[in-house]
């Protein structure tokens, strides 16, 4: 054999040798669970409840067909089909629910999700050893999905709880649960996204993981490596019904907050500003003057709450609390919602193209919100314009009734930008182009001037709920 050879095949086995030292070294590094597992195990509970329901007749025809169900966020189908009336018609059914949860003191308090335990007459918690008992409800926060339960008991295994503020892409997290009611199964994956926001999940900076996750699995621990506890198993996103790769937990930061909340005083306070905002998409953000789309744009603000207290107004674009960056609009329920009543935001605006500091005491927010009436439609027209719409003057009754200061009526939908972006009659405009209207003579002045081929922005107050629209108007 040739020398040069020779070499050909030395570098080529040298090669293959490395690229085998590099596998058995990958395959070394992945993580082993079993430890975690033995030493968290003995903590996680399944709970089941009953509750009392009229008696009907349940037919196969009735169960709800999952398939054709369009792609939602949602709660897992804890609660199953209630089994079939008996004989004797004065029968009660009992429906069953069926998830999990942790015990975090040695004398029996247990984390879940509110949603396992919702409208439940009795909850019964089964322990790793298989023995059952009572659970008391010591309260719940609908707006986080936490609930709180007591069993009686003394020097119960309890988790370690770390701090889901740590968490980072990337990371390793395993989730033990009761899926379909096989207890204690271990499954595990990588944290996906943190700080995740979710359709009316306001108050909650989700953990987004890849772990399977199934009914049965909600309000059970997810764990980090060092087997400590950082979220609340609570969510998944899905077509059919059954896990697709994208699940959700509360963060045990959250959490805890929550349940030291509800033992002591049997209620959860959250800050509250008393604004309602909205995203800052790419057009939003040209008309406002800003370089790129960020920040809170605040749409609508609550008479007397503490926004309209600290000199907050309507149109300012929130870029930051307290320091922290609101990079997306739903970033700053999470940060107002942490802050207790009493407590001082910083909030760095713009407004008017300008930036400015505004220090305000944040609120509690209120059992129920507030909301507008429908706004009534006026009679007389005023003006039209090159917007494609008739508007009329607000009168004295609306403007008192709806503390609005300005504004106008739109009264008539024609061809034209107004239509095209979906203006009603009925809707009132009190700003254009970053511009308060007083007025129809006002209104037609600002749209005479609008400029061309730029995104302009309109805030419109439709049914008690107000909101900035953008259009641009051809040359």
């Amino acid at each position: 054999m040739s020398i040069p050879r020779l070499k050909s095949y030395l570098s080529i086995f040298a090669t293959v040798l490395v690229l085998g030292q590099s596998v058995a070294a990958q395959a070394v590094e992945l993580p082993d669970f079993t430890q975690l597992v033995e030493q968290a195990s003995p903590a996680v509970v399944n709970i089941s409840t009953t509750q009392k329901l009229p008696d009907r007749k349940v037919s196969a025809q009735q169960m709800p067909d999952l398939e054709g169900l369009p792609p939602m966020l949602r709660e897992f189908f804890e609660r199953g089909m209630p089994p079939p009336r008996s004989p004797r018609g004065d029968r009660q059914r009992e429906a069953q629910s069926l998830g999990s949860g942790f015990i975090i003191s040695p004398d029996g308090y247990i984390l879940t999700n509110n949603h396992v335990i919702a409208d439940a007459d009795e909850i019964l918690v089964r322990l790793a050893d298989r023995s059952e008992m009572k659970a008391k409800l010591v309260g719940t926060d609908t707006r986080s999905d936490v609930a709180l339960l007591k069993i009686e008991g003394k020097d119960l295994p309890v988790l370690k709880l770390g701090k889901s503020q740590d968490l980072k892409a990337g990371q390793w997290v395993v989730a033990i649960g009761s899926p379909f009611g096989f207890d204690h199964t271990v499954t595990q994956g990588i944290v996906s996204a943190v700080g995740r926001s979710l359709p009316n999940e306001n108050y909650v900076p989700f953990i987004q993981t890849d772990v399977p996750i199934n009914p049965g699995n909600s309000g059970g621990p997810l764990f980090n490596l060092n087997g400590e506890v950082v979220g609340i198993n609570s969510q998944i996103y899905t077509r059919s019904g059954g896990f697709m790769g994208v699940s959700f937990a509360i963060p045990i930061d959250v959490a805890m907050d929550v349940s030291n909340q509800l033992k002591s005083g049997g209620k959860v306070s959250r800050g509250w500003l008393g604004v309602v905002i909205q995203e800052v998409n790419k057009d939003l953000a040209e008309s406002f003057g800003l370089e790129k789309p960020a920040g809170a744009l605040v749409a609508q603000i609550q008479d007397d709450g503490p926004a309209a207290k600290g000199g907050l107004q309507v149109g300012d674009v929130i870029l930051s609390m307290n320091g922290q960056p609101i990079v997306m609009s739903a970033d700053l329920p999470h940060l107002v919602g942490a802050l207790k009543a009493g407590a001082k935001a910083n909030l760095e605006v713009i407004r008017e193209g300008k930036r400015q500091n505004i220090e305000l005491t944040v609120g509690a927010i209120p059992e129920e919100g507030k909301e507008l009436d429908a706004l009534p439609k006026s009679s007389v027209e005023r003006s039209s314009n090159r917007l494609g719409v008739s508007v009329v003057e607000l009168t004295d009754e609306q403007r008192k009734t709806y503390d609005l200061k300005g504004g106008v009526v739109i009264k008539e939908v024609q061809d034209g930008p107004a239509s095209m972006i979906g203006l009603q009659p009925g809707d009132v405009i009190t700003h254009l182009n970053n511009q308060a209207v007083e007025s129809t003579k006002q209104f037609t002045e600002i749209a005479k001037s609008l400029p061309k081929n730029r995104s302009v922005s309109m805030r419109v107050l439709r049914q008690g709920r107000a909101s900035f629209i953008t259009f641009k108007l051809a040359e």
